[in-house]
């Protein structure tokens, strides 16, 4: 026998008998008992039609001998008893069981319609199954996360507190981000633009961990919590895995930017050859930007909410003489048209952009030649260079409430450079 917790709610009719009828559907059944249940809450609903009812909610602990698919049919039985009609996503219903744990599996079968994801993707996120799991089983341990039960409940207290507390000009309080490429340029000024919005940052960068941990200490004198994950994500092999330590750090992202790019432009890179150059950002900047995106995408997806942004270049569809044009026209367009359709696939419970800076004063900037400098001015209206902090200001925004109505854009951030 498999110990085994179940969540049970219901805000369509007689809410307690749906939820009595659930517990004795469940004793009746073989291969399977009921140890405990916790004491039912009564909470608003989370998503759906407005104007619905509130839900009334319990936890369940279970032993069984079923597998976690037949577990799964059962419970959709005993729904279907109940008079559930499946129609829009998170509509009122008579009764909704679902599986949060079973045992220290870990099973994602995303096959429609009956999906399998255990554990519950959404149960470091919601207080309604936290709080009467506590009641019963308050040190059962998340096999991902590796807190308890309580542990997870304190957790989400601290980032509703955080939320609660948030000011003007802390509109992502309580956010968890991920910046990969965030040691140096766009990617250090995108970590401290988040964290001076309020959102706790994971500063990533490939090997160097002092400069690492400089970025996290200057977002940690904003308010925030920060910590530091090194990873090669040129590397294919690494991208799951910073993925994977990335989602767990915090139980969890809600925000991910995808910003890790190779450097061609300055030091020994601008002495590779053609090949090499393309190479390298064929491995960072696409094939780890879309490895990333996928794998976060996805968890963001099954959890119900989150934003996603990777970087493009604002001359990628236009074109652009020289090596460099076509390379960074090659990778930065793929990433650009990957963008769209990944935030059709994630739509509706995840955001999704990409950034297309244009003339951008990083490291390269700052030693141009007159010639560019020159070039700069005159194909910018705004007549000047961009900053990483001009970029990081727009990231700002994508990722906050503000932008809930957009997904799948492409924002040039070029002082309004159009070249045809």
């Amino acid at each position: 026998m498999t110990a085994a917790f179940l969540a049970l709610g219901s805000n369509l009719g007689d809410r307690r008998a749906n939820l009595d009828a659930a517990i004795a559907g469940l004793q009746s059944s073989e291969q399977l008992q009921v140890v405990r249940v916790s004491s039912f809450h009564e909470t608003e609903p989370v998503g759906g039609p407005v104007g619905q009812g509130k839900y009334l909610n319990a936890v369940a602990h279970i032993e069984t001998s079923l597998t976690p698919r037949q577990l799964l049919e059962r419970l959709h039985e005993i729904e279907d008893g109940a008079g559930r009609v499946r129609s829009a996503k998170d509509a009122p219903r008579t009764l909704d069981l679902d599986i949060l744990l079973f045992g220290d599996q870990i099973l994602a079968e995303r096959t429609q319609p009956r999906r399998l994801l255990i554990p519950h993707p959404r149960i470091q996120d919601r207080r309604f199954v936290l709080e009467p799991w506590a009641e019963i089983a308050p040190r059962t341990r998340h096999p991902i996360f590796s807190l308890t039960i309580a542990e997870l409940l304190a957790e989400l207290g601290q980032r509703e507190s955080r939320q609660q507390q948030a000011s003007a000009g802390r509109e992502l309080a309580g956010m968890r981000a991920l910046v990969t490429g965030s040691t140096s340029g766009i990617g250090h000024a995108i970590a401290l633009e988040l964290a001076g919005a309020g959102a706790d940052v994971l500063i990533h960068g490939r090997r160097s961990r002092e400069r690492a941990e400089h970025v996290a200490d200057q977002c940690r004198q904003l308010g925030v919590r920060a910590d530091i994950l090194l990873a090669d994500v040129g590397d294919a092999s690494a991208c799951p895995t910073l993925s994977a330590e990335a989602w767990k750090n915090w139980q969890g992202l809600d925000i991910a930017v995808l910003n890790a790019g190779a450097d061609t432009l300055t030091g020994e890179a601008t002495r590779w050859p053609f090949e090499k150059k393309l190479e390298a950002l064929l491995n960072i900047d696409v094939r780890g930007a879309m490895l990333m995106a996928r794998a976060l995408g996805e968890r963001m997806k099954d959890r119900g909410q989150g934003v996603l942004l990777t970087l493009g270049w604002d001359q990628a569809e236009t074109g652009m003489e020289g090596d460099s044009g076509q390379l960074f026209g090659a990778t930065k367009g793929a990433v650009m048209c990957f963008t769209k359709s990944i935030a059709l696939a994630l739509a509706p419970e995840v955001r999704v952009h990409c950034i297309a800076p244009g003339w951008i004063r990083t490291a390269w900037g700052e030693k141009a030649a007159d010639a560019w400098q020159q070039r700069v001015l005159r194909e910018t209206p705004l007549a000047r260079w961009g900053t990483p902090e001009d970029v990081a200001r727009t990231a700002r925004w994508l990722a906050s409430p503000a932008a809930k109505y957009l997904t799948g854009q492409i924002l040039r951030v070029n002082g309004g450079a159009i070249r045809g």
